[in-house]
């Protein structure tokens, strides 16, 4: 089951009645990070090339009116996992945000207190299917907690390189050696996105004959901005033929693009 048919899973009825008989599907669910909506080919861009997802979107069904669960990273990956709204967990803010004790400033705004991970005792899709005889695999991001809250504690049988913290953080980030406690090694300069996609397809290949949920939530396209070369390279190359210059605008107090064109940016989004 691709990404796109998991949307509809999760989110609508099914539009018939299955038989006893039919074997449950297998989920595939990829997670971008940080992406900007406008970032693919199919949503619009001319800059960055997106293949793979533009033809998944062809074939499949796009939502585009929608809501996240909230603006920032853990709260929304915790009702992924869950299906609950934040608040109702008090996950509300990315895990390791300064809370209200940490404020300098006392303001009307100053936020509420959150939990910092994703309570053990709340049930998660993966411990659901697993209880119904799905094998569970979780691959890239995680950031929902300390350990002991990792995947393999919430209910995924195979955990490759989801920890606490919310990027690539460790090692030479976006390349082997990577320093990630829950993903080993590759060769060196082996590229972090390659790497996850191929333990997914491994588990995958492996799991033909049960039914399985595979989670791959790439550390991509958070920052560090380190791309791999040769693609950097390649929008260089396109961004001077195509002429494009920088321009800024200003959103609240921060600077934002306002033209697609940034290289290492753009090898990310492709890779």
């Amino acid at each position: 089951m691709t990404p796109w048919l998991l949307l509809v899973a999760l989110t609508t009825s099914s539009p018939y009645v299955s038989s006893p008989a039919d074997p449950p599907p297998s989920i595939l669910l990829v997670v971008v990070d940080d992406l900007g909506w406008t970032d693919l080919g199919c949503t619009g861009s001319s800059f960055y090339e997106t293949p793979s997802i533009d033809r998944l979107a062809a074939q499949g069904v796009r939502y585009t009116s929608a809501y996240a669960a909230c603006p920032v990273c853990s709260p929304t990956r915790v009702s992924i996992q869950t299906g609950i709204h934040p608040a109702r967990l008090a996950t509300t803010d990315y895990f390791g945000a300064a809370g209200p004790e940490r404020w300098k400033r006392k303001t009307p705004s100053l936020p509420a207190a959150y939990l910092d991970r994703l309570p053990l005792e709340q049930l998660t899709i993966a411990e659901i299917l697993k209880s119904n005889g799905y094998a569970t695999f979780f691959a890239g991001k995680w950031h929902l907690g300390p350990e002991g809250f990792w995947p393999e504690d919430q209910g995924y049988d195979v955990n490759r390189g989801g920890v606490t913290r919310g990027g690539p953080y460790g090692g030479k980030k976006y390349f082997s050696p990577y320093g990630n406690p829950r993903l080993s090694d590759g060769p060196e300069g082996e590229h972090l996105p390659d790497r996850l996609a191929s333990e997914t397809i491994k588990f995958i290949e492996q799991h033909q004959q049960q039914p399985f949920l595979a989670v791959l939530c790439f550390y991509s396209v958070h920052t560090p901005l380190i791309a791999r070369e040769d693609l950097a390279a390649k929008y260089r190359k396109k961004r001077a033929d195509l002429d494009l210059e920088p321009k800024w605008g200003n959103e609240r107090q921060r600077k934002v693009r306002l033209v697609q064109q940034h290289a290492v940016y753009a090898a990310m989004v492709e890779a």
